[in-house]
């Protein structure tokens, strides 16, 4: 069994509740008060010294940050099928992993909640920033149906998380035609759960 720290509002969370649905993994969600600044306090800092979520505890150890998160719930319950260790087909979703924790984390993200929740910061630049995520996701999405290995992996999971709420970073989708088509994609896998559920 799977504990999971997460909140309601963290797409980083999201990404991690969203995976462990799709591989079936036993998952107990624990929902802490973000406004109330619960994951800044001692108990959560002993969870995990960054003061953020998510965190997950499982088989006696803890970790912290999305992409530890999923990695351990891919492999432990996904298989190769969601995250491979062969070293091209690895390489292969780590790169959109790494447009996940980058481009778009620093891109779409932030600038959603510059627009959403009123953090500071250069909208047009994060915005600039999340449009290179859209274009590489873009490109990739015209000749294959999926981010990496032709079928949905982590990496499909791991940017869908921002990317599907890219209009509230006032980032016009339209211009992303098989960007959206893909998100749809998604949303028709088994095991889809929504960012609200």
């Amino acid at each position: 069994m799977i504990k999971l720290y997460t909140t309601r509002s963290s797409g980083n969370g999201y990404k991690v509740r969203l995976l462990a649905a799709m591989v079936g993994a036993p998952c107990e969600q624990v929902f802490i008060d973000f406004e109330g600044k619960e994951h800044k306090s001692p108990a959560f800092l002993k969870l995990n010294p960054r003061g953020q979520v998510p965190v997950i505890v499982a088989e006696g150890r803890v970790f912290w940050d999305s992409t530890a998160c999923m990695a351990y719930v891919a492999r432990k319950y996904g298989g190769e099928s969601w995250l491979p260790s062969d070293p091209l087909g690895m390489a292969e979703v780590s790169q959109w992993l790494a447009v996940a924790s980058n481009e778009i984390q620093f891109g779409i993200q932030a600038a959603r909640g510059m627009l959403r929740m009123g953090r500071e910061g250069n909208l047009a630049e994060a915005q600039a920033r999340g449009r290179v995520a859209l274009d590489a996701l873009e490109q990739q999405l015209a000749v294959s149906p999926w981010l990496a290995l032709g079928r949905p992996t982590v990496a499909d999971v791991a940017c869908q998380a921002y990317v599907g709420v890219a209009h509230e970073a006032g980032i016009d989708m339209d211009a992303y035609p098989n960007t959206k088509a893909w998100l749809a994609r998604i949303e028709g896998l088994p095991g889809w759960v929504s960012r609200v559920q």
